[in-house]
């Protein structure tokens, strides 16, 4: 029951934060600067990034939950510490990409959440396995990102002039 009571708070509070970060400016077709890029090839549909990212929240959520309800474990401080902080770049990669139109920043942030989800991952699969199975999905998913956002940083090497920035939060 304790790791329910923990999920109860965790999916939600990580599927706000993520739905916060993705309102905080316009994003995908709705947004005119990204509209305007050439995109990789291998750019999926508009839709696909909602639903993917909304599945993956939701794991990031248990896997969460399952290192919180680890009372006393080992490295399970350090685990919470590094999961927070893969979470925070991923926060700030929308507003950086969309917002700022920042594409070679916007790469390195998801380098940095990539090795930080590694080590989180590595440290929750010392705890919980399955935790660390949870996560599998989300650096997969943030390679692909990663490697779409590099390939329209080549491809747009002029992007961040395309369209001006939004100055603005839409949840204002």
């Amino acid at each position: 029951m304790s790791f329910l009571r923990c999920a109860v708070v965790t999916v939600p509070l990580i599927l706000l934060l993520g739905f916060a970060a993705g309102r905080s400016v316009t994003v995908g077709n709705d947004n005119p600067w990204y509209v305007a890029l050439v995109k990789p090839a291998l750019t999926p549909p508009g839709w696909v990034f909602p639903v993917a990212w909304t599945t993956l929240y939701v794991m990031l959520g248990l896997a969460l939950a399952m290192i919180l309800n680890a009372r006393g474990a080992r490295g399970r401080g350090l685990a919470v510490c590094l999961f927070v902080a893969q979470f925070a770049f991923n926060l700030a990669w929308t507003p950086l990409f969309f917002g700022a139109h920042r594409v070679g920043a916007a790469v390195l942030v998801i380098v940095v959440m990539l090795v930080l989800s590694i080590a989180t991952t590595i440290l929750f699969g010392r705890i919980r396995t399955l935790a660390a199975w949870l996560m599998v999905p989300y650096m997969v998913w943030i390679s692909f990102a990663g490697l779409l956002t590099f390939g329209i940083g080549r491809l747009n090497p002029n992007a961040e002039t395309l369209v001006p920035a939004a100055r603005t939060s839409q949840m204002l």
